[in-house]
């Protein structure tokens, strides 16, 4: 799995991890700061989620240009700089008026920018990494290394935003209640229903003593969001440990920061595409990145109604077996068990099997353990969900990679453009289990943004999560493989660029669900969302020959 891999690999994988922990930290309670500082009703906060999540991986696309002509390492080096300011600034307390608003969008667009010159051209580099013969067979399995590396850090970043949310709120003697800042924020406009009112009564004397419910309100609110700006300044230091790592092993990978010309300039023998190779190369990429606009529109809808449905229809506690799926460290460690586990298999001598199995029976040991000094019932958070995903997508990677290595050593593999179109036949799966789950819930509309009276078991939307991710293992490390594989060199950066662009235009509308949130049945939204993956796995079916041929 990890043997014959090039170190510059990991020192890029491990820069990435960084970043992508502070990123995912903040996205885990985005949504729900926007709601708990300026009372932003779902619709409005999908909106500046959905605008966020398109800035984010469009600016990649000029980032990609600008690299294209200054070279990868510069981009990268500048990126990160303009995403500490923008993490920085997110971070400040401010009111909730005005400037405080234009305070929170100035800060988004540094991150917007920074991401765009950071992320797509470090990527870059690890595909330049395999322009080398010796490693050019291993670059589909680099790339689910490389994307396991990222949600190692995505893994962890809810359970740190959930820390940070309890520890801040819990110093000023609050817990965290879904229901809370939306009734606060009701009472202070004036809009509140008399049965609301009573449960914010309730709420508030339960949990301070207090009677005065404006006091109490502007207390919530300003703790909670307090809290989540803690948060955001997770992202500055994670940002440090990716600059440490980054410039502290960038001898491994330095021969891969060279763009076109500097390669040309370095190697005026190599062989350039003709004009129809090229052509024939962009339009097989515009192809396949008018397919991936809709599975992202899909799958990201995990920070936006996935959380919104994790909030109002799904329940606030868990017992049983489930528990072990909210301590972070159990599942930590069950994934590392899996990469034990196939070291089982894989190891060459008898000694390696056997401190192989001795592993992977402690890290079982150990997740029991933790998993049997849990309470009987916990209490979880609508962010608490979105663990699951890099949980999945780290400890599915090797069997991913096994399967594939299976079938590529009987000549059966599936090309990348099939492996995409077989993600989003998935993803119709993942999406169809909660349609069911959302059967016979109330509409959104009839909730007014509260929390449901009948709630669902967790399960349905851990279920999801998983299907889900094997979607997203199909799709998106194999997707930016093959960017990698067939861009024409001169447009490398460019054409990641416009992976990531493809993103952003899925990621803008993620928009759509949210729009429609209040004004179709709850089993409406996920439907909508199962219809489009079908329709976009049909269309790159039917162009399979054409994009195939492109890779030759």
């Amino acid at each position: 799995m990890f043997k014959g891999q090039p170190k510059g690999l990991f020192a890029l994988a491990l820069a990435n991890t960084g970043e992508r922990f502070g990123y995912y930290t903040m996205l885990a309670i985005f949504v729900l700061f926007l709601q708990a500082k300026f009372g932003f009703d779902t619709t409005v906060s999908g909106q500046i989620y959905a605008i966020f999540l398109a800035g984010v991986y469009f600016m990649p696309l000029l980032g990609g240009y600008i690299a294209d002509k200054i070279g990868f390492g510069k981009c990268v080096t500048i990126g990160i700089a303009v995403m500490f300011l923008g993490y920085l600034c997110l971070a400040i307390p401010t009111d909730a008026d005005a400037v405080g608003k234009a305070a929170m969008f100035g800060a988004l667009a540094l991150i917007a920018v920074g991401t765009g010159l950071f992320k797509g051209n470090l990527q870059v580099m690890v595909g330049n990494l395999y322009d080398d013969p010796k490693y050019s067979n291993k670059r589909d399995a680099a790339f689910s290394l490389f994307y396991m590396a990222i949600n190692i850090g995505a893994m962890f970043a809810p359970s740190m935003a959930n820390y940070i949310t309890n520890h801040f709120l819990g110093k000023d003697g609050l817990v965290y209640n879904p229901s809370i800042p939306s009734l606060a924020h009701q009472y202070l406009d004036g809009t509140i229903t008399a049965a609301d009112l009573d449960k914010l009564q309730g709420l508030a004397a339960s949990m301070t003593g207090m009677t005065d419910l404006t006091d109490f309100s502007n207390l919530y609110i300003e703790k909670l969001s307090t809290a989540y700006n803690y948060g955001f300044a997770v992202a500055c230091v994670s940002l440090i440990i990716s600059v440490l790592i980054y410039f502290s092993c960038r001898p491994w990978f330095k021969h891969a920061d060279v763009n076109a010309k500097q390669s040309k300039a370095e190697h005026p023998e190599e062989a350039e595409l003709t004009p129809q190779q090229t052509k024939s190369r962009i339009v097989a990429l515009l192809l396949v990145f008018a397919v991936v606009i809709f599975f992202w529109m899909a799958f990201h809808q995990n920070g936006g109604t996935m959380t919104v449905f994790a909030k109002n229809y799904t329940e606030g506690t868990v017992d049983g077996i489930l528990r072990i799926g909210f301590n972070i460290g159990s599942l930590f460690l069950i994934a590392v068990s899996i990469y034990t586990l196939f070291s089982v298999f894989q190891s060459s001598t008898n000694k390696g099997k056997v401190l192989s199995a001795l592993a992977t029976l402690a890290l079982w040991g150990g997740a029991y353990a933790l998993y049997a000094g849990m309470e009987p019932e916990i209490k979880i958070l609508p962010s608490d969900f979105q663990q699951f995903n890099p949980f999945f997508v780290v400890a599915l990677t090797p069997i991913s990679l096994a399967i594939f290595g299976a079938l590529a050593r009987k000549g059966k593999e599936p090309s990348a453009p099939r492996k995409i179109g077989l993600g989003m036949l998935v993803a119709a799966v993942g999406f169809l289990i909660l349609t069911i789950g959302s059967i016979g819930l109330p509409s959104p509309k009839e909730l007014n943004d509260n929390v449901s009276d009948t709630l669902v078991s967790p399960a349905w939307l851990i279920s999801t999560y998983l299907v889900l991710t094997f979607a997203e293992l199909l799709l998106s490390p194999m997707g930016i493989s093959f960017v990698s594989k067939v861009a024409p060199p001169k447009y490398k950066g460019m054409m990641m660029g416009c992976w990531f662009a493809a993103t952003a235009i899925g990621n803008y509308l993620v928009s759509i669900p949210a729009l429609l949130w209040t004004k179709i049945p709850l089993w409406g939204v996920w439907t909508l969302l199962i219809a489009l993956c079908l329709i976009s796995a049909i269309f790159i079916f039917s162009i399979m020959k054409k994009l195939e041929n492109a890779t030759r």
